[in-house]
């Protein structure tokens, strides 16, 4: 299952290697694509983020490289939750996500990543279109019971909160999305 190509040019904390090499093994059309796993104290409204090295984006393309930065803590409304306390599956599916969010960002130009994060930040209708396309490329990898299972433990857990799982709902594949994009496969 694991392809040590995949893992060149990756920086991962050990605390959760087995779910980010487990999630990379699905892309290994990233194998020379240097990405940093990077543990952060806080993030604004998220879980993870996917972004370009701001060094990398005066590089061409295919030497660009990308960083993947991940709450220590998962903080939704009143409930917070250790990063290493959440589900392996449910951990998998989440970077999977988010190797699908490097996936959009490779063919596009410096200026259009440029462009993209801008959008991201002033057009919330962008972020609903960025984030299914994220959702989409990790299903179209093979990734679609993990994105399934990330979806349900957040759609179903209890202590979360109905204004979190409502903000889920609009910006990102709907689990009966996830199933018709499986099934076409």
């Amino acid at each position: 299952m694991q392809n040590q190509a995949v893992l060149r040019n990756k920086e991962i904390p050990k605390s959760i290697a087995h779910e980010i090499k487990t999630a990379l093994s699905y892309y290994p059309s990233l194998a020379e694509t240097p990405i940093a796993f990077r543990f952060k104290k806080d993030i604004k409204k998220s879980t993870m983020q996917a972004q370009p090295a701001f060094k990398s984006l005066l590089k061409p393309r295919k030497k660009r490289s990308y960083v993947i930065f991940i709450s220590k803590k998962i903080k939704i409304e009143s409930e917070s939750f250790k990063i290493t306390d959440i589900p392996s599956d449910v951990l998998i599916g989440w970077i999977g996500h988010e190797l699908g969010h490097i996936m959009d960002y490779r063919d596009r130009s410096s200026l259009g990543l440029i462009w993209f994060g801008l959008k991201y930040l002033y057009f919330p209708k962008f972020i609903r279109e960025a984030e299914r396309a994220a959702d989409t490329f990790a299903v179209s990898h093979g990734m679609g019971k993990y994105i399934l299972v990330t979806k349900d433990f957040i759609l179903n857990h209890a202590d979360i909160s109905a204004k979190y799982k409502a903000r889920i709902k609009r910006l990102y594949l709907s689990p009966e999305e996830i199933m018709l994009l499986i099934n076409n496969d």
